[in-house]
């Protein structure tokens, strides 16, 4: 869909135009979805019908109109459900997940999925996918949905819907505008893609080779460039574990002011962490592990993606027995030094940690013997304030994308 459409700008949103009358409604029309929009069920054999791929429910992306995965019939499948390019699919299972795509190629999708196209040409079909992305629309969905552990929505409730239709005339002009904006976030998008690719190639360079673990064979430092020199975390910083008070959520311990890291606020935050979610009293801090704004935290327990990932307190706070702290740290190692070098190493720490069912555990004496190149603090700030550009950047491109999203749903909640 984005390919007929040529307005790929970088959007500077203002937030307050999402509080203007957006469009003259004068001469639309009240209708029910079922009577303008088909539930497609045309139905094949995909590999008598000579299509190549399939779409599930996963290969769907929330919010996003666009395909850009998806399963290979080759491989084996049991969809039968064709969809073509130009219909709309919409996820009836976990509605909530508001999942809706514009199918660009020919396939067979999920049970899970809905096929819609419009019924006649009182609906243009570039404007129905973006009635299926409103939030009326979706409210509908979920509230009409039935079961509890994965709820599904049926097509009579979703033929229900009511909304008002605009003139032909002017869904083709909302369906340009609302195109121009989604073309310019997945012009906005690609650049920010373009970014990161460029920050992990830096961050490759300087890192890629330089930590590892004496156990690990598959780790060990390969190469140290001249006037670096190799330490282990125990000789740059004292390590810590945090604690929790017990029983849990004792009010002797628990509800206070003293703000306590979860892993939670570490995926959360990303670099600089600021504790929201869990407050310790007095006496609880007494029991858990408090550490100074400016400590380095890394998570120790928890899910492969999540153990290893590394953040820099912004205040003062105890840590979750799930985090391990690194305090007083040497004057020639920087804290943000660490940071980069820990949240690029991630396949190290996993392959670092001790593994038993669902989580991951960095013990305090695997944290200790890990081994690092460490340049001087001339160059390590060097490279931090050019990796601090990147940051930047990254910042800037995602404000402007969370915005131009905020854009395009005011739009397309003012025709639903």
């Amino acid at each position: 869909m984005t390919a007929t459409h040529s307005s790929l700008f970088m959007l500077q949103p203002n937030p307050a135009w999402a509080s203007l009358p957006l469009f003259d409604r004068k001469g639309w029309k009240r209708v029910r979805f079922g009577n303008v929009v088909e539930n497609c069920n045309e139905t094949c054999d995909p590999v008598e019908a000579g299509l190549e791929r399939f779409i599930a429910m996963e290969h769907l992306k929330s919010g996003s109109l666009h395909v850009r995965s998806w399963g290979s019939v080759a491989d084996g499948t049991t969809f039968n459900r064709r969809c073509q390019p130009g219909q709309v699919l919409f996820g009836k299972r976990r509605a909530y997940q508001r999942k809706v795509a514009v199918a660009e190629f020919d396939a067979v999708v999920s049970s899970d999925i809905y096929v819609l196209a419009p019924k006649d040409d009182r609906l243009l079909p570039e404007l129905l996918p973006f009635l299926c992305l409103s939030e009326r629309f979706f409210q509908h969905a979920v509230g009409t949905s039935a079961g509890s552990l994965s709820p599904r929505t049926n097509w009579s409730s979703l033929a229900s819907f009511e909304f008002d239709l605009p003139p032909v005339d002017q869904q083709r002009r909302i369906a340009e505008l609302l195109w121009a904006v989604d073309d310019a976030i997945i012009s906005q998008e690609q650049s920010l893609d373009n970014l990161n690719g460029l920050f992990q190639a830096e961050l490759r360079e300087v890192y890629t080779g330089r930590i590892g673990h004496g156990r690990i064979e598959s780790f060990r430092i390969q190469s140290m460039p001249c006037g670096w020199r190799m330490v282990t975390v125990q000789e740059i910083a004292r390590v810590l574990r945090g604690s929790s008070p017990r029983p849990k959520g004792d009010p002797r311990y628990y509800g206070g002011t003293i703000p306590r890291v979860m892993v939670a606020d570490i995926t959360r935050d990303k670099k600089f962490i600021t504790p929201k979610l869990d407050f310790l009293t007095e006496d609880g801090s007494k029991l858990s592990r408090p550490v100074k704004r400016g400590a380095f935290v890394l998570v120790c327990s928890g899910t492969p993606q999540q153990v290893g990932l590394p953040g820099i307190m912004s205040t003062d706070a105890c840590i979750h027995d799930g985090i391990i702290g690194l305090v007083d740290i040497a004057e020639d190692c920087r804290t943000e030094w660490l940071f980069h070098l820990f949240r690029f190493s991630q396949a190290f720490m996993n392959s670092a940690a001790t593994h038993g069912g669902t989580f991951v555990n960095l013990t305090t004496d695997i944290v200790k013997g890990i081994q690092f190149g460490l340049p001087s603090i001339e160059i390590q700030d060097g490279f931090i304030a050019r990796f601090a550009e990147y940051e930047t950047a990254v910042a800037q491109y995602e404000s402007v994308i969370i915005a131009s999203r905020r854009l395009l749903d005011s739009f397309i909640n003012s025709i639903s």
